[in-house]
């Protein structure tokens, strides 16, 4: 457990709030560790019946922290939970209860890429999508690379993983990215209000439902694919490069890296 995630479980539903706000809610080992397991274990909890992701401060979350990227580049061993990200997406990917998210501010890499295994996506009105892998001389991740060009088609999934495009709040919900874009105000009593309407829903066929129109074994599978590239370009000499120039507050310099 983190005090850097919160949990809740009330009316059927068990609530994760990210709550390391003054680091923009970068997600670390021990809190990948224990949004899955707290994923895994409402699948076998009679009393949730629907997951609620959200974010306190005023971002939803930075992505990966980009120190634990550094350290996994020049060889050193990543600090807390040594299962990283893939406690999380694995734990998304094969979740039975369903998931809804709220998201406030910006969601970077896998703050983005997370949504596209949740059921029910509200926005708030500031929110602002990026999935900068590329940027950051790494691949996408989560399943992304077959959910994100699903969802939204190759040529705007391209765009948002080699161009690092920003997607606002608007895009996202016309591009069927999100279900609603609120004022965020109402973000939280609107993705709360969802998330109790589902837990009230017969279980079953909520379950059965939700299984039927995903394919996990198709996307765990994919996982592991992404994740041995992602794991290779993370020691390479264009990672090295991108992780220095964001420390530098530089743009990269690719052109001499082999």
């Amino acid at each position: 457990m983190t005090e850097h995630v919160l949990i809740e479980k009330a009316g059927g539903v068990l609530t994760l709030t990210l709550n390391r706000p003054e680091k923009k809610n970068a997600l670390t080992g021990d809190m990948y560790g224990a949004l899955g397991d707290a994923i895994d274990g409402a699948g076998d909890d009679p009393d949730v019946r629907c997951v609620l992701i959200q974010a306190n401060g005023d971002m939803f979350t930075a992505g990966n922290d980009l120190g634990s990227f550094a350290a996994a580049n020049s060889g050193e061993a990543p600090k807390g939970d040594r299962r990283g990200g893939s406690a999380l997406i694995q734990a998304l990917g094969r979740a039975k209860t369903p998931v809804v998210a709220a998201v406030n501010g910006r969601a970077v890499g896998v703050g983005v890429t997370m949504l596209l295994h949740c059921d029910l996506v509200f926005l708030a009105e500031d929110a602002l999508l990026t999935t900068p892998f590329v940027n950051l001389a790494l691949v996408p991740e989560a399943a992304s690379s077959i959910l994100l060009p699903a969802r939204i088609g190759h040529a705007r999934a391209f765009s948002m993983f080699v161009l690092g495009e920003a997607v606002d709040a608007r895009k996202a919900e016309a591009w069927g990215l999100a279900n609603a874009v609120v004022p965020a105000g109402e973000l939280r009593a609107r993705a709360r209000a969802a998330a109790e309407a589902i837990a009230a829903k017969p279980p079953s066929a909520v379950a059965i439902t939700k299984a039927l129109m995903r394919d996990s074994a198709r996307l765990l599978e994919r996982m592991q694919e992404e994740g041995g590239h992602f794991a290779a370009q993370l020691k390479t000499a264009e990672a090295k490069e991108a992780f220095a120039a964001f420390a530098e507050k530089r743009a990269p310099d690719f052109s001499k890296v082999a």
